[in-house]
């Protein structure tokens, strides 16, 4: 660990350069922007040109085969962007549907990465593709990989887009109110990136190692202003909403009720960089479903957040800790786990606070207080959170970030005293260090946290260390973790308490001379967990291989050696049956397989197998995806995880069947029908929650949303599934209006 620190420390303070590309010059306006996707203006005809894209995929050292052209303008209230996206021959588009937010590497699609503080850490993103279907995102840590891309976040923008013979053309106008910068600057920091599938190219503006996500923030060239910006104004915003829910619990034999409710949020910008968030009698009951996943793990799934509350600026809180060690996890505020379905369901919170964003160019805060409702049915008082944050830049990329989390609940009972309860309360204090290197082939976390409760207990600490090193051909990364025995964010995500944790991991690449295989090459890792009580409690060793195609298809496999040590009785096959003995150990090998179709056809599918030993027994395993576009008005799709474990007597043996039919229809761009059917026989639940969406203005939304849970139930053969009893139905309708003060 020691060495580990001494080398992050080195890293800090250098690092290889990376040369800055000339910038792109943006003047503003003399003449009204009309956005019709037709380039007549005399500013545009003046504007500089951000031109000569290189490719990002499939290679990276040349230039891309159909060139793109950018040009950029602007008045007192937005920010005008006009890409033409060049073709060498005639040919069709590709996209998911017409839904907002696509998403893959098979669709045709432009898209801009927007550095507003020329941090290289946090960003905005914006696209359209030839259909005109927008989609924007939130970009955090740089925009590394795909989880750095938050596209649940929504706000007003514009855009068209006109299929032409040779070309399709994108004109989008993005307010400055709907940004967050500093006035006075000069210079931003901006990219733009273009995906066609029919050259089957990734391409940039900004020239980007194929190693890493066009998302990537390092990269990015200056946007350079003609003059200082000024302050956008004042930006108020209110979001009410009225909406009407009917639910029958069926099995605790309640009768329907009927509940109309209102509510509202607000987001108030206290100057351009600064955003406050107010919400009252809050409502998420159009939130899409959490897809179900059969665990048969030890530990608790992690499901993401989705509501729109809590998105902006989500990586200030959300990113302390690590995959397995998050302080803060905004989930744990107002959703529960149902003890029936299984689903996660809203609890009511009263209202919130939430205030986020930058007070200079390294420096970002973030403050949020919530108050819960008492649950009567579930024995949980009204409960306050409060969450405050700091973290401040240095060096390139790198960040220093403070975080405070308190949970306590107040005396709730039927004579109303709303008095605090000092005597029970958990609260957790961290500081965490995040390394970006210069040219992002250095990028790591180092962190310390510590939790405090009434009983004052020791080994309440939490700390780890993560450096990855990334070059064309090799990558590798350790990890180093320990987490006390009393460690206990309880509004934050810690599956396991009181375990010492190394992982390593390392792969190769080459890169053939081959029109199937774009690269492929061998890697291996370890995970290795103990403490003092056991020792080694798990630890796995794999050697893996993988390849990518040229087409953008993947495959990946793995051999696999497992060890368990159980601490406490546990039940492998998930059926509640006899559980095998704390105090035992098993080894067992496997062999997984995972294969991704290429994206760019209307039929695509992925699975994953697992197949082997398993515990004192066997398992088969198979997971994954069938979707067929029914371009661009329908997807139909199939998620599927099958799984047959085998014990000897007389531990239980299992099929577990989780099968998620989705029908998403999009009749239009403000027009969508999603219907989402979840059988699960792990839980004995089916799950059908259809959404009608109707986006009659920009952030203004009618739904409705229909949920039914019913109980499923097997024959004794095990082969025939039919539905029981139901368990739970709601009906909701609910509508929303973005209105700007």
């Amino acid at each position: 660990m020691l060495r580990l620190l001494f080398l992050f420390g080195f890293l800090c303070i250098s690092g290889a350069t990376w040369a800055q590309l000339p910038g792109l010059k943006i003047r503003k306006a003399q003449h009204p922007i009309v956005l019709d996707g037709k380039m007549e203006e005399a500013d545009w005809l003046e504007a500089d040109i951000a031109t000569h894209f290189k490719q990002v995929f499939p290679f990276d050292s040349s230039f891309s085969k159909a060139q793109t052209e950018v040009r950029m303008t602007y008045d007192d209230h937005n920010i005008y962007v006009f890409a033409v996206m060049y073709n060498r021959e005639p040919r069709k588009y590709v996209t998911a549907s017409l839904r907002r937010d696509y998403r893959g590497p098979g669709n045709d699609g432009f898209s801009m990465t927007i550095d507003t503080y020329k941090d290289k850490t946090n960003g905005f993103l914006f696209g359209v593709n030839p259909f005109g279907v927008q989609r924007e995102g939130l970009v955090a840590n740089g925009g590394n990989g795909q989880e750095d891309l938050n596209l649940s976040w929504d706000n007003k923008w514009y855009a068209e887009a006109r299929m032409l013979e040779d070309r399709w053309v994108a004109e989008i106008a993005i307010p400055f109110k709907t940004l967050r910068f500093k006035h006075g600057l000069d210079s931003w920091h901006i990219n733009f990136y273009r995906i066609d599938s029919h050259e089957v190219e990734m391409s940039s503006w900004s020239p980007i190692p194929r190693i890493y996500s066009p998302t990537v923030l390092a990269f990015n060239r200056d946007l350079l202003w003609d003059q200082p910006l000024n302050h956008p104004g004042g930006n108020v915003s209110v979001i009410p909403y009225v909406a009407n829910r009917n639910i029958t619990d069926f099995e605790n034999h309640q009768p329907s009720v009927n509940t109309p409710t209102l509510g509202a949020d607000a987001k108030i910008a206290l100057g351009p960089a600064m955003n406050l968030d107010l919400t009252v009698n809050p409502d998420f009951s159009q939130v899409e479903v959490d897809q179900q996943v059969t665990n048969l793990s030890r530990f608790e799934i992690f499901y993401p957040e989705k509501r729109q509350f809590f998105l902006e600026n989500a990586d200030l809180f959300a990113n302390f800790g690590s995959n397995n060690m998050r302080p803060f996890f905004s989930r744990r505020i107002g959703v529960s786990r149902s003890p029936t379905t299984g689903q996660n369901i809203q609890d009511p919170i009263i209202g919130g606070v939430r205030l986020s964003g930058k007070l200079d160019n390294k420096t970002r805060v973030g403050f949020l207080n919530m108050q819960s409702a008492k649950v009567d049915s579930i024995n949980e008082p009204s409960t306050n959170y409060m969450v405050g944050v700091v973290q401040r830049k240095v060096f390139s990329r790198s960040n220093v970030g403070l975080i405070m989390v308190n949970k306590q609940a107040f005396h709730d009972s039927l004579s109303k005293d709303f008095n605090l309860s000092p005597n029970k309360f958990n609260r957790m204090i961290g500081i965490d260090y995040n390394l970006g290197s210069k040219n992002n082939r250095w990028n790591g976390k180092f962190f310390y946290h510590r939790s405090f409760n009434q009983n004052k207990n020791d080994s309440a600490y939490a700390s780890s260390a993560i450096l990855s090193y990334v070059s064309p051909k090799l990558e590798v990364d350790i990890m180093a973790q320990t987490v006390g025995a009393h460690y206990d964010p309880e509004v934050g995500y810690l599956p396991r308490q009181r375990f010492n944790r190394l992982a390593p991991e390392a792969y190769y690449l080459w890169y053939p001379k081959s029109k199937i295989i774009n690269s492929h090459g061998p890697g291996t890792d370890i995970d290795l967990i103990g403490n003092d009580l056991y020792g080694f409690t798990d630890w796995d060793a794999n050697l893996w291989y993988k390849i990518n195609f040229q087409n953008q298809a993947t495959f990946f496999m793995r051999i696999r050696r497992d060890y368990v040590y159980l601490f406490s009785n546990f039940d492998p096959s998930g059926s509640g049956g006899l559980e095998l003995p704390k105090g035992s150990s098993y080894y067992y090998n496997g062999v997984i397989i995972n294969y991704t179709s290429n994206p760019r056809k209307r039929l695509v599918y992925n699975f994953q197998s697992r197949s082997g030993q398993y515990f004192n027994g066997s398992r088969l395993n198979l997971d994954g995806t069938i979707s067929y576009r029914f371009q661009p008005y329908a997807i139909v799709s199939v998620d599927y995880s099958l799984n047959h474990i085998s014990l000897p007597k007389p531990y239980n043996s299992a099929n577990l069947v989780l099968i998620s039919p989705k029908f998403d229809l999009t009749f239009s761009r403000k027009l969508f029908w999603t219907t989402y059917v979840q059988y699960n026989n792990q839980i004995s639940n089916v799950n059908i929650n259809s959404r009608l969406q109707w986006r009659f203005k920009p952030v203004s939304d009618l739904f409705i949303v229909y949920t039914d849970n019913y109980f499923a139930e097997t024959m004794r053969d095990g082969r025939f599934l039919y539905i029981g009893q139901p368990k739970f139905r709601a009906l909701v309708v609910k509508l929303t209006y973005w209105i700007n003060m």
